[in-house]
């Protein structure tokens, strides 16, 4: 067997969400067959690890391969068209902020619960609170210890939930006000991004403040996005200005990986019955006219409520409605910045493709040929962070429900 022949193989492995093969695509990056060890060592461009979607992919290519006799190497890496000193954050592969449009809608705990979710199906997670005039993640998770300084003056952040976290919470007295203005909190963004030793991240959750001003500017400035998630709840007031944040992340060509439609209705414990307190279908309703995917509707509960001010998120119970609906919320968010990634990476391709044909169509010998994944409209690349699918039980990445829009 030769690399002809795996290639001819992986033509009958189809992404579930992109509807062409892995060859076609352009998201094989290397093949090598290695007779004397009887292993065949593959790199794809693959970049959500432990969406459920790429998990799949995973699965297929190891089932087109199994009757070779070869054990299968796996590894995803996405093509990178940034310099690794050009790099923001070079160790986190995917960044996600968190966003809506008014406050009082849930957005913290989203974020809380979508960190955890990440974390509790394996991945390396960090979550960043940016909401800097509110910060209350640190209640949301029980932390009990704050971040230490290192001998070499950054910042080691304290962990809960096997996610890494940093929150304004740490750096200023409890109860105190935060009075600043936007250059501050701009100095503050970018200390934080830059001086604390966040390690190697799947992913980094940013819980930006709500509305539309100078923090969520800075972060947009800042950080390569993969993507943003758009928390509202089913009301008409929230909904107004859910679309105010949606324009927001179209106008600096960010992905929206989806809405999150947040107190979607109270079930009665006495009689079971379901009344819709803020409405219903408003975040499902705004996603079908916004072109953006829905992410998934989480009740009314007032256990949401306890685990936030007692530092259980509830996306960590078993057997729990609103926990399942948290994980559904989680592994479509996981699903779309897999996407998000894998589209990247195949439109890189197919643009290197056409030069490689015509590497001159417009008579300008000078233009360099291009090529290789951004995180979303940005074009930002996270470096050539590679991921073993060999070890997904172990520490690497199980991978995978909607497509994201802009």
């Amino acid at each position: 067997m030769d690399e002809a022949d795996v290639r001819d193989r992986l033509r009958e492995v189809t992404d579930p969400d992109l509807g062409d093969d892995l060859v076609s695509l352009g998201l094989v990056n290397a093949i090598d067959v290695d007779d004397a060890a009887g292993v065949v060592r593959l790199s794809l461009a693959l970049g959500a690890p432990y969406a459920p979607h790429e998990r799949q992919i995973a699965e297929r290519v190891r089932e087109v391969l199994a009757d070779t006799g070869y054990e299968v190497d796996l590894v995803a890496k996405l093509p990178s068209v940034v310099a690794p000193d050009e790099q923001v954050l070079p160790d986190v592969k995917n960044v996600i902020a968190v966003a809506s449009g008014k406050g009082g809608v849930g957005k913290s705990t989203v974020a809380v619960n979508l960190a955890a979710g990440l974390s509790k199906l394996g991945a390396r997670v960090a979550l960043f609170d940016a909401d800097v005039y509110g910060p209350n993640v640190p209640r949301m998770v029980a932390a009990d210890e704050g971040p230490t300084a290192t001998a070499e003056e950054t910042i080691r952040p304290p962990e809960k939930y096997g996610v890494k976290l940093m929150s304004m919470a740490f750096l200023v007295g409890e109860g105190d006000p935060v009075i600043w203005r936007g250059p501050m909190v701009h100095g503050l963004i970018t200390q934080l991004t830059e001086d604390v030793e966040w390690g190697e991240i799947d992913y980094m959750i940013v819980d930006l403040p709500p509305g539309t001003g100078d923090t969520q500017l800075t972060v947009l400035q800042t950080l390569p996005l993969t993507g943003a998630v758009i928390v509202t709840t089913p009301q008409q007031v929230a909904l107004d200005d859910a679309r105010k944040g949606l324009r927001m992340f179209g106008r600096h060509e960010t992905n929206v990986l989806g809405i999150v439609e947040n107190m979607a209705g109270f079930r009665c414990p006495d009689c079971g019955s379901v009344h819709d307190v803020f409405g219903a279908g408003g975040g499902r309703t705004l996603a079908e006219e916004s072109d953006v995917p829905f992410l998934g509707g989480i009740p009314l509960d007032p256990a949401v409520r306890a685990g936030g001010d007692g530092g259980d998120p509830i996306v960590l119970r078993d057997g729990n409605e609103t926990a399942d609906a948290f994980r559904v919320v989680t592994e479509n968010v996981a699903n779309n910045v897999g996407v998000v990634n894998r589209r990247g990476a195949s439109e890189g391709y197919q643009v290197a493709k056409v030069q490689e044909v015509d590497p001159d169509p417009h008579g300008d010998s000078g233009a360099p040929a291009g090529g290789g994944a951004g995180g979303g409209g940005h074009g930002h690349a996270h470096g050539e962070h590679g991921h073993d699918h060999d070890h997904d039980h172990d520490h690497g990445h199980d991978h995978g429900p909607s497509g994201p829009g802009r």
